[in-house]
């Protein structure tokens, strides 16, 4: 079983632009949104992907995952099967301080413009990583910031409130 593990961080500064060795778009829906798991279907630039997670541990740090690659004309249809709420991001992708790990960080479009994230994929959970200073609060494990609450609960909304 494939097993995602990964912390997230709010990003404070736009320094990772600069930093970033590849940035691609990304455009994804979601078939079924539940706690304890999604299905997703994601396009980034051309091609695309069939997702399922499942249920994250109780300090959000890990949960199972699968993904496959799919032919974008099928994504393309799947797209219109999905709940309502495309999330629409770019992707940067930075190298560590320590150069082991990629921080992914996601610059979000539309009705989450303004909100951007950064992840990093880990090993274990208790493996160490270097955080460049673009990197903020960490906010694992806080569904507000996952993408399937993303969709039906646009940063837009609560954006005001955000600590």
């Amino acid at each position: 079983m494939a097993q995602e593990i990964e912390r997230k961080f709010l990003v404070v500064s736009e320094d990772y632009k600069s930093q970033a060795y590849a940035c691609s778009h990304i455009r994804q829906g979601y078939i079924a949104t539940r706690p304890g798991r999604t299905v997703r279907i994601r396009m980034r630039d051309e091609k695309a992907y069939l997702t399922i997670k499942g249920p994250a541990g109780k300090d959000g740090l890990s949960r199972y995952e699968f993904e496959t690659e799919i032919p974008t004309d099928d994504a393309r249809e799947l797209l219109l099967l999905c709940e309502p709420g495309i999330i629409d991001k770019h992707r940067y992708l930075v190298k560590s301080p320590d150069g082991l790990h990629t921080w992914e960080v996601d610059d979000f479009h539309g009705d989450n413009e303004g909100l951007v994230v950064a992840e990093i994929e880990l090993r274990t959970e208790t493996e160490a990583f270097g955080k460049p200073a673009f990197v903020g609060k960490e906010v694992t494990g806080d569904r507000r910031y996952y993408n399937g609450h993303l969709r039906a609960n646009p940063y837009k909304i609560w954006k005001e409130q955000q600590q």
